[in-house]
């Protein structure tokens, strides 16, 4: 349980949070044109130019110095290019006049150390800067973003009366009891066969018996996880729509697009599931909607915003999202590509991603272990993420995607332990044999990553943070016992 302390400065954390928003929408409306003061950081480069075939005059436009971007605490200056073979796209009819396409190169991708601005003494807390004054406030770095840290919790009395906190966590403690009855009722409804011996010796081992901690939701998870792997398949994009739908971009563009809302995502502090969410939203509305490439953008920064308002406490503003792409679309361009998103998904807005099921999957993978492995969650974290960039992956579904990434993940921490059991099979519902082909798709990714000119997810990994995960040595092959079927 959270201490009072925590919980205090939780609630602080979260209250100073959202004056700083309220304070940030202000600043915007009085700074309509999005300039700050001069000697601030660069902003993020648009990608008006999603072809990325470059011109000497683009090029050159990238080493101009523009403004602060309002809610960036990172000074980033992004280059890429890929040979389509295309020449540069004219710019899109709703640029604004005074902005400058930017041309981004990946032939020779290099991406700066990002240089963080030092946090002033009488701030201590993650807020977004000020909008109207251009100063920059450095984020914690150093701040674990593990799905196992809890979302904080609310202080409902003064922390000087701990007698009455402790007497309102035992009587929630008391009223979120359940019964054995209900216990072994809901152990009949999930068919679960917990701490079963196999003739290998093998032990199923049960996941779901903290009864404590509602967040976990245990006498309800398996219905859950059932519910999400019935409806993984309503909510997932087609396979071919770049061949049969879309005309004017391929999966390179999408590569693209999507490593730079990686990029996006992880300054502006935005939890994993938002990236998950707006990949998603991405590709069910290029899967029945035809998209010029120099609207492609658009519709990321309107994704990315629909996904925030679901998944975050504190969800950027549109002016935010309007900015981080050089002002190249305006505000009412943004919101009606959000509305012509959400009409076309009939506001589906739940859907179940990898990161859904890594949760659990990585719950059962450790089974009995109370502290988790942050090595293994957060690579499995990186390995799934890496499935993002790449259009073949849409064939699998999230469930074997995530599945998938736990198997990887446990043999490059452990080559030469089998990294299926019949724990993992039981939660998974996955044979060994199932994973086969997704677990070398993602293998390919990884070995081949260091190489690639989309370097957004491996950089993002390679932070302490994260456990440095990205730079794990990654053998070559998979050996092909470890694909045997388990018996049941």
């Amino acid at each position: 349980m959270m201490t009072t302390q925590n919980r205090r400065s939780s609630v602080s954390s979260a209250v100073a949070k959202r004056q700083a928003m309220a304070a940030n929408s202000s600043g915007l409306e009085n700074n309509q044109t999005g300039k700050l003061n001069a000697g601030a950081a660069k902003k993020r480069p648009a990608l008006s130019n999603i072809s990325n075939h470059t011109t000497a005059s683009a090029r050159n436009s990238i080493s101009h110095s523009s403004k602060l971007a309002p809610c960036t605490s990172k000074i980033v200056s992004i280059k890429k290019n890929i040979s389509s073979g295309t020449a540069v796209l004219p710019a899109s009819s709703s640029v604004r006049p005074s902005s400058k396409p930017v041309s981004i190169q990946r032939s020779d991708a290099v991406v700066p150390k990002i240089t963080a601005i030092p946090l002033p003494a009488t701030c201590s807390m993650d807020i977004s800067p000020s909008h109207s004054d251009g100063s920059l406030i450095s984020m914690d770095e150093s701040i674990s973003t593990s799905d196992t840290v809890r979302s904080p919790e609310v202080e409902y009395i003064d922390d000087l009366e701990s007698a009455a906190v402790d007497s309102i966590e035992k009587k929630a403690c008391s009223t979120l009891y359940i019964s054995e009855h209900i216990k072994a009722a809901a152990a009949d409804i999930c068919k679960r066969d917990v701490l079963v011996d196999l003739e290998s010796g093998d032990k199923i081992v049960n996941i779901d018996n903290n009864l404590v901690d509602p967040q976990l939701c245990a006498t309800m998870a398996c219905d859950i996880y059932t519910h999400l792997r019935a409806s993984e398949a309503k909510k997932r994009p087609s396979t071919d729509f770049m061949a049969k739908v879309q005309k004017d971009i391929n999966p390179s563009m999408r590569a693209i697009l999507i490593d730079w809302l990686v990029e996006v995502a992880e300054e502006y502090r935005l939890v994993p599931d938002t990236l998950h969410l707006t990949i998603n939203y991405i590709d069910r509305y290029l899967s029945g909607n035809l998209m010029d490439r120099q609207r492609l953008q658009l519709l990321g920064v309107a994704c990315m915003m629909i996904a925030s308002k679901y998944e975050e406490i504190c969800a950027p503003q549109v002016e935010e999202f309007c900015y981080i792409t050089d002002n190249t679309y305006f505000k009412e361009e943004v919101l009606q590509m959000e509305s012509a998103v959400l009409n076309y998904l009939k506001f589906e807005m739940t859907a179940p991603t990898a990161k859904c099921f890594l949760r659990r999957f990585v719950r059962a993978a450790q089974g009995l272990n109370e502290v988790l492995s942050l090595q293994l969650e957060h690579l499995a974290s990186y390995i799934a993420e890496l499935s993002l960039l790449e259009y073949n992956m849409l064939c699998y579904a999230p469930s074997l995607i995530a599945a998938s990434a736990i198997f990887l993940a446990k043999y490059i921490l452990l080559p030469s332990v089998k990294p299926w059991n019949s724990t993992l099979r039981h939660y998974t519902l996955y044979q060994p044999s199932d994973l086969r082909d997704c677990v070398m798709a993602l293998h390919s990714l990884c070995c081949n990553n260091n190489n690639s000119s989309l370097p957004a997810v491996r950089e993002k990994y390679s932070q302490h943070k994260y456990k440095f995960v990205a730079k794990k040595y990654c053998p070559p092959t998979v050996p092909v016992e470890f694909f045997q079927n388990i018996s049941s």
